[in-house]
């Protein structure tokens, strides 16, 4: 199978012998960021630097003036990689050594678009703003994320793109110091805490019947007894269903989704328009509509008669895989399965190449390794001879 690496610019730039050293793990292409939320990431073996810190949500590129002017939204410009353009250095030296290179953008979520225009972020039932998280249904959001979209995916050199977060962001997510788990929340409880009252969403809600207000205090008293107890450990669809009841869960579903079905197939359709022919467009997923960040929600039939397919997570037992990978099953497109290498951030490098068997056996066609400028040295070369043996 067709295999990738994710790699940020700043693992490269700077390290001459970074491109060769991917190239030797016998992946055949990297995904390389070219927009990419705030972080704090390791670079093991950069013969110059340690640390990297990237302070808030940006591109690795020049952003094209032109395509901004006038915006009130647009990018922000990164500072942290001594390149005047850390995308285009990193994928040169990728492609130099024998590399396919595509770009991989993280669309809806970023906390300083959140802080410098609150108006931008989700609302939760309680009235707080989650600034990491970017509602895709305020239309001024889904114009920025269309627009950054086609400009960061079609970058010189690029064979295709993937797109991450393209759909609904919400609670769950790792802001910086994150304080969130002294009360456990299940995932039908963070659905709940991720639904937006934003202006735009109260009225979607109308659309569907619903008063945002009665929807609003309905989901504060069915979250209350998790607040005065340990916890809400409701789970799936089903758990959804308990804590709103079907009716209201299914009106939530059907706006958002109708939301982020939108938000998909405009920024797959810009992208393409921006792009040479067969310029491939997957998108990070979960089969479940209703799930929200970096792999959002999907409906499998729907997402690959949009994009040539998908990256679904795949880290984790049998199940955990059977869970993603069935409900595409017999489908055309790329399902790539995703997993996490980094025996420090709860990948399994040890056991890449059974995982990996077992995720072709359910249908998976390609394999993405999570994350080869992050991974210790052991776990590389554990990579790099599980990936010689799947390939014999």
């Amino acid at each position: 199978m067709k295999t990738s690496a994710f790699l940020y610019p700043w693992d490269v730039v700077g390290d001459p012998d970074a491109a060769a050293r991917v190239a030797d793990l016998g992946v055949q292409q990297v995904t390389l960021a070219a927009a990419y939320h705030s972080t704090r990431a390791l670079t093991p073996r950069h013969p110059g630097r340690r640390i990297v810190t990237a302070e808030h949500a940006a591109v690795l590129y020049p952003p094209d003036a032109a395509r901004w002017a006038g915006r009130e939204l647009r990018p922000y410009e990164q500072s942290w990689v001594a390149s005047d353009d850390p995308y285009a250095e990193a994928a040169q030296a990728l492609t130099d050594a024998g590399l396919e290179v595509h770009t991989w953008v993280v669309l809806a979520h970023n906390s300083r678009l959140g802080a410098e225009h609150p108006d931008t972020s989700v609302v939760n039932a309680y009235g707080d703003r989650y600034p990491w998280a970017p509602c895709i249904a305020r239309p001024a959001v889904g114009e920025y994320l269309v627009a950054l979209a086609a400009e960061a995916a079609v970058r010189g050199g690029a064979r295709g793109t993937e797109l991450e977060s393209c759909g609904w962001y919400g609670f769950a997510h790792l802001h910086a110091h994150d304080k969130i788990a002294g009360v456990g929340l299940g995932d039908a409880a963070q659905y709940l805490m991720s639904l937006c009252f934003c202006p735009d969403c109260r009225s979607g809600y109308a659309e569907h019947g619903l008063d945002a207000d009665e929807l609003a205090a309905t989901v504060r008293r069915a979250l209350k007894p998790a607040w005065s107890g340990s916890g809400s450990s409701e789970a799936g669809w089903a758990g959804i269903e308990k804590l709103l009841g079907a009716d209201l869960a299914a009106a939530t579903l059907q706006w958002r989704g109708r939301v982020a079905r939108t938000l998909q197939e405009s920024a797959v359709a810009a992208v393409r328009a921006a792009a040479e022919p067969g310029f491939q467009v997957l998108l990070h997923a979960d089969p479940a509509p209703y799930r929200c960040g970096a792999n959002v929600g999907v409906d499998p039939e729907h997402i690959l008669s949009v994009a040539d397919g998908v990256v679904l997570p795949c880290t984790g037992g049998d199940a955990a895989r059977e869970a993603v990978l069935g409900p595409f099953a017999g489908r055309e497109g790329v399902l790539a399965a995703n997993f996490t290498v980094v025996t420090g951030m709860g990948g399994s490098p040890t056991t890449l190449e059974r995982d990996a068997a077992d995720a072709a056996s359910r249908g998976a066609n390609q394999l993405r390794l999570y994350h080869a400028g992050l991974a210790s040295d052991p776990d590389l070369r554990t990579v790099a001879g599980a990936l010689s043996r799947l390939g014999r």
